[in-house]
Parts: structure tokens; C-alpha cells; sequence
């Protein structure tokens, strides 16, 4: 009774979404941001099923070399004159005729937010944050130890010393810090009172990982050390 009242209201079996019409910027000829982003994740997903399922490293290597090619296509790796406007700018179709039009990235913001974790090299399995380093480039690890101002879950502005070879990111506001050219995988944790935690491998754990996610306060700082033969191993000049 419930269904047929809905769709008595609704018509949801009539709907077809914008396929119904169209703007003047929509169809042959545009590139819709938001579908690209789309199909960034759906690569994304592509890797990681092919590298959970044991594909060869020739077929892991072709879907993330796919994969940063759809990359090269979103708006802000655009010059202005490809773009129709400021890269940056929000704009979610670009026509040849017209350049950019309509305001508002819509989804793609949340395909980016989706897709970026991995590119930093954080995966999270059934609940637990693993290290993986499938989509970590090398351009984008720091060629020498910066400072890293970080707003902590205390309310208070942190220092982490970023050493050469890594990269920063927070994850649910904890400072995280991934670092290629270790000697064996690691994660070291440091709680937040003071004292330390080795862990081999690196899958960080059940327990840890929900304390981050939580925001708990208990996990202060997270590092992965990953050695260059076992990101290589994952994809050899795949980016």
C-alpha cells in the first residue's frame, strides 16, 4: 500500500532524470565534471578490485595509468583558454562552443573527496585504515623535511616535522604522515599521552582505526613508513 501510494504521488516510474531534456551546454560537445569525477571513483574501485583479486602487475598498471588520465581531465588541470574560464572557478560544463557554463561543481566535490584518500595513500577495508601506495606519486612527496601547522582535536595549532620523501594528511582532524623508502612496512602510532605503538605491516587495526574515526582524542599522530620496493611492487611506474 505504501509503494503504490508513493508512486501514485510521485510517478518515480515515469522519471528519467535529465535525460528528458536538456540546457543548451548539455550533451555532445560538453564535458560534465561531475560524470568525470564519476568515472574517477569507478577507475578507482577498478584498481583496487583488480590488486584485492591478485591481476597481474601489466593489468594494475594500465587501470592506474586510466586512471590519471581521467585525472588530467578535470577542470583544474585545465588552462583558462581549455576551460572557458579560471580553472578553479565553479563551473560544471565546458562546451567547445561556449566555454564554461552553469555555476556549481555539484557532486563532483564529493568524488574528489572520495578519490583523493587513496592518491595520499590511505585505504580504509571493512572499518580499518590500511597504507597502500597503488596511487601515491612521487612528484607529490616533499623533497625535504617541512614544518606542518595542524589544528588538533584539542583545539590547539601543532607542529609535525614532515621528513624528505612524505607526504601529510589528516585524517577525522588526526596528522598522518606517509613516508616512502623505509626499510620494512610499518605504522608507528603515538597516543595522545605521550606514549608509542610499532605496529609491522600496515594495516593499523580495528581498534586504533575506530578511535580515529570516533575522534576520540586517544590517537594524537599516525606515520607509515613504506619501503620503495613494496610500492613498486604495487605499481611500477604506473602514475
Amino acid at each position: 500500500i505504501t509503494l503504490n501510494s508513493y508512486e501514485d504521488v510521485f510517478r518515480h516510474h515515469e522519471y528519467t532524470g535529465r535525460s528528458g531534456s536538456m540546457y543548451g551546454y548539455e550533451g555532445i560537445g560538453s564535458i560534465y565534471w561531475h560524470m568525470v569525477a564519476k568515472l574517477l571513483v569507478a577507475v578507482q574501485e577498478a584498481i583496487l578490485d583488480a590488486q584485492d583479486e591478485g591481476a597481474s602487475p601489466a593489468t594494475i598498471r594500465s587501470l592506474v595509468d586510466a586512471y590519471w588520465r581521467v585525472r588530467a581531465g578535470l577542470g583544474f588541470n585545465k588552462t583558462a583558454a581549455e576551460y572557458g574560464a579560471f580553472p578553479p572557478d565553479p563551473y560544471s560544463h565546458t562546451p567547445a562552443h561556449a566555454g564554461a557554463q552553469q555555476p556549481g561543481m555539484t557532486g563532483q566535490v564529493k568524488e574528489e573527496l572520495l578519490s583523493r584518500l587513496l592518491e595520499t595513500g590511505v585505504r580504509v577495508v571493512d572499518g580499518e585504515i590500511r597504507f597502500d601506495p597503488i596511487l601515491v606519486r612521487p612528484d607529490e612527496l616533499l623533497p625535504s623535511s617541512e614544518e606542518w601547522e595542524v589544528y588538533t582535536l584539542g583545539g590547539n595549532w601543532e607542529t609535525v616535522v614532515v621528513p624528505p620523501r612524505s607526504l601529510g594528511m589528516t585524517v577525522c582532524q588526526i596528522p598522518v604522515v606517509v613516508t616512502l623508502g623505509a626499510d620494512t612496512p610499518s605504522i608507528e602510532v603515538t597516543f595522545a599521552d605521550g606514549t608509542r605503538r610499532e605496529i609491522n605491516g600496515l594495516n593499523i587495526g580495528p581498534e586504533t582505526s575506530r578511535s580515529i574515526f570516533e575522534r576520540s582524542g586517544t590517537v594524537a599522530r599516525v606515520s607509515a613508513h613504506i619501503p620503495d620496493d613494496f610500492a613498486h611492487a604495487e605499481h611500477q611506474d604506473g602514475a
